[in-house]
């Protein structure tokens, strides 16, 4: 499996060429996180985001279809005693409804054939009132980006769409989610954070 393959030197790829958006998603993902909250992660890679998070929740079961990107991120939080980590589809999570404060799904989105599957998944296991939180990189804005992903798909990764903000907003829209906020960290390759607010 092509992310399996990639684990061992995805953060060093990360660092090297996008650092300064890498590290600052992790950042921003925590700004919306309470003390509180019990949190599903899915598509948890090796932690970039999950570290951020596990310092400000109250429980974090992170998800990785990936087994080589889940030893990754548990390496990376070992410290954090309030964090699990569990192999899991996105598209088919297996707990009860409204189990979670917050859902996050970073960088994942792009790389589904049925995302509206991880979408209704996402929104089942969150609480009413709760927030869904999806990152993704908007690659199609600035040429960098572009030529990043071109590198990325001849080492095997299979992006089934590319997005700049504008994109990004409608595919939401398009999807019927219209209660969506967004925040964008800028740098060689922008992420734009999409924050759904399932109301109760």
């Amino acid at each position: 499996m092509f992310w399996d393959m990639v684990s061992p030197l995805y953060d060093l790829f990360e660092n090297i060429y996008n650092s300064k958006v890498y590290t600052g998603t992790g950042k921003k993902v925590a700004e919306l996180i309470e003390p509180s909250d019990e949190v599903l992660e899915c598509a948890c890679g090796t932690g970039a985001i999950s570290i951020f998070i596990a310092q400000k929740c109250k429980r974090l079961v992170a998800t990785d279809f990936a087994t080589g990107m889940l030893k990754k991120a548990a390496k990376k939080c070992r410290n954090y005693s309030n964090t699990t980590f569990k192999k899991a589809d996105i598209t088919n999570i297996k707990c009860k409804g409204g189990c979670f404060d917050k859902a996050v799904a970073g960088n994942v989105i792009h790389l589904l054939s049925e995302p509206e599957k991880a979408l209704h998944e996402l929104w089942r296991v969150v609480k009413p009132g709760g927030k869904i939180i999806i990152p993704t990189y908007i690659n199609m804005s600035k040429g960098t980006g572009t030529a990043a992903v071109k590198f990325i798909t001849l080492l095997g990764a299979d992006f089934k769409r590319q997005f700049d903000l504008d994109s990004y907003k409608k595919f939401f829209a398009d999807k019927g989610y219209s209660d969506v906020e967004y925040h964008v960290i800028d740098g060689r390759m922008p992420c734009a954070i999409a924050v759904i607010t399932k109301k109760s």
